[in-house]
Order: C-alpha cells, then sequence, then structure tokens
C-alpha cells in the first residue's frame, strides 16, 4: 500500500498542492478527486486517480466533464477509483471508454461518452493516454516522466517510489551527490546509463551540468 504525500503526488502531477486541495473539496460540492482524512497520503490508486485528471485538464477537458463522467462510471461499474481501475480516452471535450467496459462481448472500437452517458455514433479518434499502463483494466504503471521517459511508478517495486529499471531515482540522486559517475551507478545498479541520467533529470539534476562534470 504505497503512501503519496501531497507535495509529492503535487510534483509528479505537475500541478500545484492547492490544486489537489480544490479538487478534493470539489469547491462546496462533490469531489473531483477522492476526499482523504485531514492530513493523510495519498493511496496508489487515489495518486493515478490525481495524474490521470490532470492529464484531462492539459488535454483542455473542463473540470464539470471530468467530475461527472468519473460519478458515471463510479456508479455504473462499481468503481470507488475509475480513473485508476479503467482505460479512458478523450478528445479534448468529452471522456470516452470502450462500450465493451459496460457491456461484455461488444466489439472493440465501439465507445460511450461517459460524460454524455450515451454511446458515440460516428467515429471518435480520441487520444489514448500513452502515460499509464493497464493489466485488466487497473492502471499498474504510470510513467510519472512522460512515455518518452523510463522513469515510472509501479506499486509492486520499489515501494512505489519512482524508479528506473526497478532502482528507485532518489536512490540514484543520493549516489550522484554523494561524488560518484554515471557510468558508475549505471554499473552498480546494472542498469544503462541512459536510464541513470533520465532518473537524475527527473530528481531536478541539469543535465548540462552532469555532462560538463567529470562524473
Amino acid at each position: 500500500m504505497p503512501a503519496y504525500k501531497v507535495v509529492d503526488a503535487a510534483k509528479y502531477a505537475q500541478i500545484s498542492r492547492q490544486t489537489i486541495l480544490s479538487w478534493e473539496s470539489g469547491s462546496g460540492s462533490k469531489p473531483i478527486v477522492t476526499n482523504r482524512a485531514d492530513g493523510a497520503s495519498l493511496s496508489y490508486l487515489q495518486l493515478v486517480e490525481l495524474a490521470f485528471v490532470a492529464q484531462l485538464r492539459k488535454a483542455g477537458v473542463k473540470l464539470p466533464v471530468i467530475k461527472d463522467a468519473r460519478e458515471y462510471v463510479q456508479l455504473q461499474l462499481g468503481s470507488e477509483f475509475p480513473f485508476a481501475q479503467h482505460a479512458f480516452k478523450t478528445d479534448g471535450k468529452d471522456i470516452l471508454m470502450e462500450y465493451n467496459q459496460f457491456v461484455a462481448g461488444q466489439p472493440v472500437g465501439k465507445l460511450m461518452v461517459a460524460n454524455k452517458h450515451q454511446l458515440a455514433w460516428g467515429e471518435i479518434l480520441g487520444s489514448k493516454f500513452q502515460e499509464f499502463k493497464y493489466e485488466d483494466g487497473l492502471a499498474v504503471q504510470w510513467l510519472v516522466a512522460g512515455k518518452d521517459s523510463p522513469v515510472l511508478i509501479d506499486p509492486r517495486i520499489s515501494f512505489g517510489a519512482p524508479m528506473v529499471g526497478g532502482v528507485a531515482t532518489w536512490a540514484i540522486k543520493g549516489r550522484w551527490e554523494a561524488g560518484e559517475s554515471a557510468s558508475d551507478i549505471a554499473e552498480d545498479f546494472s542498469i544503462d546509463r541512459a536510464k541513470v541520467e533520465h532518473a537524475l533529470k527527473f530528481e531536478g539534476i541539469d543535465l548540462t551540468e552532469l555532462q560538463a562534470c567529470s562524473h
């Protein structure tokens, strides 16, 4: 059961702590993401939902649309964390999902507009969220630094910490700050140097500094 502090969740999702608190409060109505007890950390599924909402917002989807889709899927499919337990697409306006997640046996490509509670008529090319990897409908991995980076969060590895090749990025940063070279770190952990560099970049190390140093 990995637990994430709000400040870390905000860093990973690239949003502010105040935004998280606003989404949790729902501005006086139902929350957009699952509520936590005061001062509690986020679970992995709560973190994924938060990250997913952040991605939807970056895609241009409005908060009322996100809220309506979440509540509808939560009710229809009995999902406590629908954005972490089901796969979605978006066209930047609506939130779409495969209809076979509602009714078994439906053909792949038949879409439901979750926020409108109706089937999508005609072809809608919604963009997939490639930052999330699914197994049996559950988002088991989050490519936290984007689909072009090997840095990911998997609750089954490294206690849910951001990692590359099974090695937590904070551990790589600690070795770097202790004066070890990127090549030595890569050798010790049996990972590619490129993964070490991605980990250091994720942890805030300037790669130009990395290349310029004797490290």
